[in-house]
């Protein structure tokens, strides 16, 4: 779909306000035009005052050849030219003010507003793509594409329109009297124009692909920028500082390389254009020299119509730059027509089945999966494994696994491959994704907290949740003694990412955040592999009373945590390898045992000798 059709698409719903617009830009341009049309009374009659007669031509309508008089549009309360034209010119000036106020308004209400559509839909876009779109794309390209890139369509499709309606209009009013004026000698002054237009036209389609490589050298800027904050930390402990600017620098070097060449391309018209319009000057200075001299032509008519060519050139001009606007924005959103055109991997059938209850078990039929575009083959092959309802099931393995991919099946963050997962005997795939994922709760490994308060960010995902339900999350998950020694208890702002928290506390939080939905099914990525050893303790022991009449399905490396699971699973490079308690698999001579050894038995002392 082209980028000039999806825009269309999005200003379709405020056609009404848009062509009011483009009538009052008509009516400005035509009342810009008009003071044209008043240089030659202002010489011929104001600047050599006679009285109005019948005689007096203003202009002769094209094709038709109907001469208008000056006294058609003379009220009887006016008596000569000068009352004539100086109410005329107020006339005109206050039309155009007003028709371009309104006009400009309008035209730049619904083009903002159908940025601000376009905005709103490929962000509800992105939040609908799985978990495979976000590891192919980066958040620092994300969010230059939605902000900046959209931000070239905005300016494009708001001021850019609103002024490309202006001077529209204004150069058919203008090409209106000149070719009125003297039809031959306005041929002969526009000849030059093609010699304009169409080099214009081909530097817009340079412009449109060196703002494409201009933008993404933004977006990596805009990536850069965003990995060196958020990983700040990181920078400081390992003094790579100057590695960090050396590499912002560059990037920024190449942005700047493709926006001066943006630059360049883009002002090659204004001195093309000038430079013609001085030759068509001088052209029509010594012609008009000889027919002055001969009596065949007024110095207010060659005036008149001198001044119109001018006038008419400089909006010529201008819309050769809205133009090359025009085209930048062009460019600018190829990028967000991408993510328009994504499809959306994980997204409810026609009429999906709504899962009010959870009941029996939770089920993997020969479920394997492959990132969309990977080259390193499966994460998971052939996964079969029955989750029965209220009961306990850890995943184990060595890093890389596949433990949490297969959890993040469950509630369709990603989706199988091929095989199936149930849920109560239905595909989760068939489920509508609301109704499954309002029966699971979830902590993540990477614990995430919004720049909000302690109170938003348990209530997240529970918006009804009163205060007190709020206390009691906070109460089991252990964490109300240190929230309620914040500053403002549970109305603290804990900080981007929950910044202004210890490790522990931040996911003590999200732990809080999972109790307080009270889902059903909980999955628990690592949720205690921040604490210490008391504040693990005290989790353990409230998420065994919490667990009861729940299916949990825990992922651990820590061994001590999943000990009292109904059943462990063994995964080793996308297959199940061993599945038992633990007092089965500790001396089963598999990958647990070995695990097990290694997390509890200490190692040999090295004699020296």
């Amino acid at each position: 779909m082209s980028s000039t059709r999806v825009l269309l698409r999005f200003t379709r719903p405020y056609w009404p306000l848009l062509v009011l617009s483009v009538f009052l830009m008509a009516l400005a341009g035509a009342a810009h035009a008009m003071m044209a049309v008043l240089i030659r009374p202002v010489f011929d009659l104001v600047l050599n005052p006679v009285r109005i007669t019948g005689a007096t031509k203003l202009f002769t309508v094209p094709l038709s050849g109907r001469t208008v008089f000056l006294e058609d549009f003379a009220p009887v309360w006016l008596h000569d030219a000068w009352q004539l034209v100086a109410f005329a010119i107020l006339t005109v000036f206050f039309l155009r003010g007003l028709c371009d106020y309104f006009g400009n308004y309008l035209v730049s209400w619904v083009g903002l507003r159908a940025v601000t559509d376009i905005r709103q839909t490929v962000y509800d876009r992105l939040l609908r793509h799985d978990g495979a779109f976000f590891q192919q794309t980066s958040t620092g390209r994300i969010m230059s594409s939605v902000m900046s890139d959209i931000d070239k369509i905005q300016v494009a499709t708001s001021s850019m329109l609103a002024d490309w309606l202006r001077q529209s209009f204004t150069v058919a009013g203008l090409l209106f009297f000149v070719l009125q004026a003297d039809f031959k000698l306005a041929l002969f002054s526009l000849t030059v124009l093609p010699i304009v237009l169409v080099p214009t036209v081909r530097i817009g389609r340079r412009i449109r692909s060196t703002t494409r490589q201009a933008q993404d050298h933004a977006a990596e800027l805009n990536e850069i920028l965003q990995e060196t904050i958020v990983g700040q930390q990181v920078v400081k402990a390992f003094g790579s500082e100057q590695h960090e600017s050396a590499r912002f620098h560059s990037a920024a070097e190449r942005f700047q390389r493709w926006t001066l060449r943006y630059v360049a391309q883009q002002a090659i018209a204004s001195p093309l254009i000038e430079f013609c319009a001085a030759l068509t000057i001088v052209g029509l200075l010594a012609y008009a020299r000889t027919q002055i001299v001969a009596g065949t032509l007024t110095t207010g008519a060659f005036t008149s119509f001198v001044i119109a060519l001018l006038m008419l050139y400089e909006p010529v001009k201008r819309l050769t730059g809205i133009h090359n606007i025009f085209q930048q924005a062009m460019g600018a959103s190829q990028r967000v027509l991408e993510y328009l055109n994504e499809p959306i991997r994980i997204q409810d059938v026609p009429n999906p089945v709504q899962l009010k209850v959870f009941r029996r078990s939770v089920s993997f039929e020969n479920a394997s999966f492959q990132y969309p575009e990977s080259s390193s083959g499966f994460v998971l092959h052939n996964i079969d494994l029955e989750v029965k309802a209220c009961e306990v099931v850890a995943l184990v393995g060595p890093s890389g696994a596949g433990k949490t991919t297969l959890a993040n099946l469950v509630p369709r963050l990603l989706d199988v491959t091929s095989g199936a997962v149930r849920i109560d005997g239905y595909d989760v795939r068939e489920v509508s994704l609301q109704s499954l994922r309002s029966l699971i709760g979830i902590v993540a490994q990477d614990t995430f907290l919004f720049n909000t308060t302690v109170t938003e960010n348990i209530r997240y995902g529970s918006p009804n949740a009163t205060l007190d339900d709020v206390r009691a999350a906070a109460r089991n998950a252990m964490a109300e003694e240190f929230i309620e020694a914040l500053p403002y208890g549970y109305d603290t702002v804990i900080g981007e990412r929950g910044m202004r928290l210890s490790g522990g506390q931040r996911q003590r939080i999200a732990i809080a955040r999972a109790l307080l939905r009270n889902a059903p099914i909980l999955i628990l990525d690592e949720a205690t592999s921040h604490l210490d050893t008391e504040s693990e303790m005290l989790v353990q022991s409230a998420l065994a009373n919490l667990i009861q009449n729940r299916t949990v399905i825990v992922i651990a490396h820590r061994l001590s945590t999943i000990r009292r699971a109904d059943k462990i699973v063994v995964l080793d490079q996308g297959r199940i390898t061993e599945i038992g308690t633990h007092e089965d698999l500790v001396t089963g001579g598999g990958i647990y045992q070995r695990l097990h050894e290694l997390q509890f038995l200490d190692p040999e002392p090295v004699v020296n000798s």
